[in-house]
Parts: C-alpha cells; structure tokens; sequence
C-alpha cells in the first residue's frame, strides 16, 4: 500500500495540522470513476430524483470531476464525494468511507479530554466529558467559538455540506455532534460558555484519551428495558427493531407486562433496523386483526418508452395515456406502485389495550418509523415528544474505489393514505421540546409529561 505523509488544514479552518499517515490507493481514474458510478446509481434508481434540481445535480458532477481528481488522497476523495451526496438531502443515501480511513478519524478524543456533543435548543452543547475534566468542563457548557468562528457559522460552512439528512433538524443533531470531527493531530481552538455563564478558552487536539470513565456514564444500551413508574404504568424501552432478541425479551416478560394499566413505550433511541420486528411487538397491543403498514413505491424503467418520450411535451398527454406513459418514463417519473396488503395478526394469545403513549423523538427512524405508521390508527395510542427522524426506504448499496460503500434510497414510503413522512417527520400528538433548562437539570419532561397524560387518563 502506498502512503504518503501530509499536512492539511482540517476543513480549511484549522490553526494546526494533522501528522497522520493518510492511505492514498486511489488513482485518479478511479477516483473519477467512483463519483461517476455514485452519480449514474442516483440517476437510475434514486426514488426521491423528482425533488432534485436537475440542472444543479448535472452542473455539480461536472464540477465534481475537478475537484475528486485533484484530491490528494482517499480521505480527501471520500470527503468531497460525502459532500456531493449530500445534495441530495436524504438520510438514506450515503457515502461510507472505507474501513481503513475510519479508523483514523476521531471525533471525541484530545488526549487529556474527552468531549461528548449535542443539539439542545438550537445551542451546541457538551453532554459529557472524561471524569477528571467534570469540574473543569461542566456538562451543559456551551461552545460558542470554535477557530476564530461563532459555532453557528463555523458549522454550517464546515461540517453541515458533509452531511446527508432528509430533516433539517436531523442535520442540525449530526453536525452538533460531529462539530469537532476530524484526524490525529486535527487542532481546534473553541470557547465555552458554562451553565454559570463563565466564558473558558481551550485548545484541543486530537489524540487518542486513555482515560475510560466518562460523566455523566452511559445509559445502559440494552435492547429492552422494563420498569414499573408507580404502580399502574409501565415503562418499556424499546431500543432497536435491529435484532428480534427483542420480541423473545418482550414475549418473556409477558406476564408482568399484562398487570400494565397503562404502559409508556419509549422509541426515542430506536434507530430502526427490521420492521418486521416492530411489528412482532405491535400485534400485542391492538384489538385489530390486521396492521395497516406503510404503502411503497419505486421507479420504474422501460428504455423505449424513455425514447420515444423525448418527442413528448406535456400538451400531448393530455387525454392520452400513451403519450402520458412515454413522458413520465423520459421525466424518470414513472412509478410502481407496489401492491398493498396489511398486516395479519396471526397470534392467539392475549392482547393488551390501554392507554398507551408512545415518546418519540429526532432518533426514531427507519424501522421505527414504520412502527409507527402502523400504529397510527391506534386510538388508544398517544404519541408525545419531538418530530421523528423522517427518513427510511430501501437502500440499494454497492462498493466504491478503494473499499468505501454507498447507498442510494429506492423505495418511498408513505402513510397508507398517502401522507408523506420522509423529510417532515412523523409528528407527535403532544409536542415536548426540551430546553436547555431541562438539559442541564436534567429533567426527561417528554417522560414526565407522558406520566401525567397517563394519570390523568387513570383517574
């Protein structure tokens, strides 16, 4: 493998430079021809191309030839084609680099400090630190500066074109969080401001932090969490549809779970994974005998219709279906229109109705998502907390150079009425949006306020 050893400005507004060993395995010609292969996969098969400005998305490929042939190694190549992927604005289609280049990027490490990042309230705030720095860095500070540019501006200029969301607040969450990615050695000079309003300077740079222990520590990361929160409602967290362990630790604890008079199902930190999952646990908690899921749709290609649709304006369809199908198919927005069927509930044992909320938020995608659509109809199902993540689909992936992947969406889901919810979110019944307050006194109000909606329903 050949490596060479550089020095870059991270994200041209560092004050220091990084001295790591960089891979560069990607020619030229294939560095062009990864952005080409990404570009022609959109074309073909990307579901959302309609709400792309087409003229933009032609103008951008050829602006991009220039700029990934004259990146000077494969970080550089994987950064630049993250950033024309990004234009797509969907949160499932993606640039993933290649095993090797992730291995040298760091995000939360400076050596003797170790810094955790969130969006809170429209603020940048630390959400944890290395234990020995609690003190010196109190939780709940806000990073006002970083290398001479007010956070806001600093982040929507170097970290936000990086990155791929269907939501701008998603966006909004991913660059908080990554604010102060980049390689060992990458330097940031940032101010803080703590929860007592004192303002501190630091500079950081990256480097691996020995130091384990972390405050406030991690919550546990179970996939199943049962808890009674007094004595009628019962608390679950269900943490990912990823693994069907989950629906056995959920039929396990069945007994208990039908002494529930009322239950909370917290699906904040659901990233999605098999809907089918959802769906395992969903059919316990309906009367229904059928789940009303998602309805889908994707693109469809007939080459000839594409052809002769060129001589197509969109006077002539009007009143013919023949010259309609040419030009949808030359517009690439002929669609099929998959056939929709719900669910079956095929179980015989005891179902659970009650009052029931379900706390959502900004990381309740995918899978998760889907649960939702099909519990939409439930009226004894209340949803409270923030707009979910609003992105799911099919994603259709495949290698690029020098051992990096990318995905592009496929598949469009709706409600089975047709309301859309990629790009919006699936929105709550009760929206609770945390403050900083609530953050730094470390107050759960969408829990909070999901109890008193469940007593009051008890009374």
């Amino acid at each position: 493998m050949k490596t060479i050893i550089i020095s870059i400005m991270f994200l041209s507004a560092l004050s220091a430079y990084s001295q790591v060993e960089i891979p560069n395995t990607i020619s030229k010609s294939d560095k062009i021809y990864g952005l080409s292969k990404f570009w022609q996969e959109v074309n073909y098969n990307f579901i959302y191309l309609n709400k792309v400005d087409k003229k933009m998305w032609e103008s951008a490929y050829k602006e991009y030839i220039s700029k990934v042939y004259e990146t000077k190694n494969d970080y550089e190549y994987y950064r630049e084609l993250s950033k024309f992927c990004a234009l797509l604005k969907d949160g499932h289609t993606n640039i993933y680099f290649p095993k090797n280049l992730q291995s040298i990027i760091m995000n939360t490490m400076f050596g003797e400090y170790r810094m955790f990042l969130k969006h809170v309230a429209g603020k940048v705030i630390i959400e944890r630190v290395n234990e020995s720095k609690k003190d010196e860095i109190p939780v709940g500070s806000e990073i006002i500066e970083v290398n001479g540019h007010n956070t806001i501006d600093f982040m929507n200029k170097f970290v936000k074109p990086y990155i791929s969301s269907s939501t701008h607040y998603v966006l909004e969450d991913y660059a908080a969080s990554q604010l102060l990615k980049g390689l060992e050695g990458d330097t940031f000079h940032i101010k803080i401001k703590t929860p007592r309003h004192n303002v501190k300077s630091f500079t950081l740079v990256h480097q691996t932090t020995k130091e384990d222990a972390v405050f406030p520590p991690f919550e546990s990361d179970s996939l199943f969490v049962m808890k009674w929160m007094g004595r009628d409602i019962l608390y679950l967290a269900l943490n990912s549809f990823a693994d069907n362990k989950i629906n056995k630790d959920f039929e396990k604890n069945l007994p208990e779970i039908y002494k529930a008079k009322a239950l909370i199902i917290d699906l904040r930190n659901n990233g999605g994974g098999n809907t089918g999952v959802g769906t395992g646990i969903l059919q316990y908690l309906t009367n229904d005998a059928v789940l009303h899921h998602s309805r889908y749709r994707t693109r469809e290609h007939r080459a000839s219709f594409k052809a002769w649709g060129i001589y197509t304006t969109p006077k002539d369809t009007i009143n013919n279906e023949w010259q309609t199908k040419c030009y949808l198919y030359n517009q690439d927005e002929k669609y099929y229109d998959f056939e929709y069927e719900p669910d079956t509930i095929t179980i015989k044992e005891k179902r659970l109705v009650v009052p029931t909320t379900l706390l959502i938020g900004h990381n309740t995608a995918s899978a998760a998502e889907d649960f939702l659509i099909s519990a939409d109809n439930q009226k004894h199902f209340t949803k409270i907390g923030e707009n979910s993540f609003g992105s799911t689909g099919q994603p259709f992936l495949f290698e690029m150079p020098g051992g990096g992947n990318a995905r592009v969406c496929t598949k469009k889901d709706t409600y089975p009425d047709g309301r859309e919810f990629v790009g919006v979110g699936i929105k709550p019944d009760i929206e609770v949006i945390p403050t900083l307050n609530d953050y730094t006194n470390k107050k759960d109000v969408v829990l909070e306020k999901a109890l008193d909606y469940l007593n009051k329903k008890l009374k």
